[in-house]
C-alpha cells in the first residue's frame, strides 16, 4: 500500500484508519489533498492529511459545513431561552409575512421547509456574501410551495434567513456568537470570518475534473433552467453561480455567509463537534442532551422537493444516522459541497471531519470515501473504547 502522502498521527487502535485514509490520499483525493481529524472521548486520535496540496495546518473552504455551525449558536440560543422554536419568523421579523409566509415558524425555517430556497432571478455572489443583503432580497419573496407542506434543500440561503432571525432576536450575529462562545473558548481552527493574516494558510478550492463517464452523465442531465434546483443553487444568475469561485472568494472570507463561508482545518471543525459530543478541554458538552435530541431528531424526511433525492433533516443539522447506519441515531453534522463531511456521535464520544479541496462527483451529502471512513472510524473507536 502507497501512503507516501500521508502525514500526521493516530493513537494505538486507529491504525486502520490510516489505512483506508492512505488509500484515499493516493488515489481519490492524491490532486488537490485532503485532511482527516477525529475525537473520541474528547482526546484527538486521528490527525492526517495527505495528497497534493494541503499540510495539516492547511485552512480550506469547508462549505455547508458551517450551517452546522449555525445549527450549534441557533440550538445554544434555543437552550438558553432566547429563541423559541414554535414562534413565528415574521414575530421578530415582521417583513418575512410577506407573500403569505406569516405563519412560517423558526422550526419550519431550520428544517428546510419554510419554501424560501432563493429568487426567480437568481443572487448574485456579492449578495449571496453577505447574509444581510441576502435576506433584503428574500423578505419580499414568495415561498416555492406552502410553507410546511414538504420540504427542500434551502442551500445557499438558509443560513442568511436563520441569521437574520437570530439577529433580530438578539441583536448579535450568529458570526459573533460562534466566536464568542465556541470558537474563542476552544482555540478552533475553524472561522467564520477569516482574519485576514489567516488567508496565506488557505488553499483555494479546485473544481471537479470529471471522467469520460462522469461528464457524458452531466451532458445527459443538465438542471431545467426552470426546475427548483437551478433556483436553489444559482443557476438563474446572469452569469450562473460558479461555486468554486464562492468558495475561493475573500469577501465571502470575511463576511462567512452562514449558508456555506465557514473555512478551516479538519482539525478545526472535528473539534467544534467534539464539544457538542462531549468535554472538551474539561469544558461540560455545549448542549443538554433534551437540546441536542430535539435539534438531531428528524423533522423532514422523504422526497426532497428541490433535489428529488430522498434525505432527510433534523433542525439545522442532518441526522447522519440514516447516511452511515454504523453511527447512533444521535450521530448530526453537515457535509459540504467538494465532498466534505463532519459530525457529532455522542452516543460513541466520536467528533469527525474530513475536508478535501478539489470538488468530487456529486459529492455534496458527503464525497464516496466518507463510506469507509466512518465505519473504520467507527470500529476502531469501539476496539479502543
Amino acid at each position: 500500500m502507497n501512503d507516501v502522502h500521508v502525514h500526521g498521527t493516530v493513537e494505538p487502535g486507529f491504525e486502520p484508519v490510516r489505512e483506508v485514509f492512505a488509500e484515499i490520499a493516493a488515489h481519490e483525493a492524491r490532486d488537490g489533498g485532503a485532511q482527516l481529524a477525529v475525537y473520541h472521548r474528547g482526546r484527538l486520535v486521528v490527525d492526517l492529511w495527505g495528497g497534493d496540496g494541503v499540510d495539516g495546518d492547511s485552512l480550506l473552504a469547508l462549505y455547508s459545513s458551517s450551517k452546522g455551525a449555525m445549527a450549534l449558536v441557533t440550538a445554544l440560543l434555543v437552550q438558553d431561552g432566547a429563541l423559541d422554536l414554535d414562534r413565528t419568523v415574521a414575530s421578530w421579523w415582521p417583513e418575512f409575512a410577506a407573500e403569505g409566509k406569516g405563519e412560517t415558524t423558526l422550526r419550519q425555517l431550520l428544517s428546510h421547509r419554510s419554501g424560501l430556497i432563493g429568487t426567480d432571478e437568481g443572487l448574485s455572489l456579492e449578495e449571496l456574501a453577505d447574509d444581510r443583503r441576502t435576506a433584503a432580497r428574500l423578505a419580499g419573496g414568495r415561498p416555492y410551495w406552502e410553507p410546511g407542506t414538504g420540504h427542500g434543500y434551502h442551500g445557499l440561503v438558509i443560513g442568511a434567513l436563520v441569521g437574520e432571525v437570530v439577529l433580530r432576536a438578539t441583536g448579535r450575529t450568529i458570526q459573533e456568537l460562534f466566536e464568542e462562545r465556541v470558537r474563542a473558548p476552544y482555540a478552533l481552527d475553524y472561522y467564520l470570518g477569516l482574519p485576514e493574516e489567516l488567508e496565506p494558510r488557505f488553499r483555494p478550492a479546485l473544481p471537479l475534473v470529471p471522467t469520460a463517464e462522469e461528464e457524458a452523465f452531466l451532458a445527459a442531465n443538465p438542471l431545467p433552467p426552470d426546475s427548483l434546483a437551478a433556483v436553489a443553487f444559482g443557476l438563474r444568475t446572469d452569469p450562473p453561480l460558479d461555486m468554486v469561485e464562492y468558495g475561493n472568494s475573500r469577501a465571502v472570507h470575511v463576511q462567512a455567509p452562514l449558508s456555506g463561508g465557514g473555512v478551516g482545518s479538519a482539525r478545526g471543525l472535528s473539534g467544534m463537534y467534539a464539544a457538542i459530543a462531549g468535554e472538551l478541554d474539561g469544558r461540560p458538552p455545549l448542549l443538554a442532551p433534551g437540546t441536542l435530541a430535539e435539534f438531531a431528531r428528524i423533522h423532514s424526511e422523504g422526497t426532497d422537493l428541490v433535489t428529488g433525492s430522498r434525505n432527510a433533516f433534523g433542525l439545522g443539522f442532518v441526522p447522519l444516522g440514516t447516511r452511515y447506519p454504523s453511527l447512533g441515531p444521535g450521530a448530526v453534522g453537515h457535509s459540504g459541497a467538494p465532498g466534505s463531511q463532519a459530525f457529532a456521535d455522542p452516543a460513541a464520544g466520536l467528533a469527525y471531519s474530513y475536508a478535501r479541496r478539489r470538488f468530487a462527483f456529486m459529492a455534496g451529502p458527503g464525497a464516496p470515501e466518507n463510506d469507509r471512513l466512518v465505519p473504520a472510524v467507527v470500529e476502531a473507536a469501539a476496539k479502543t473504547a
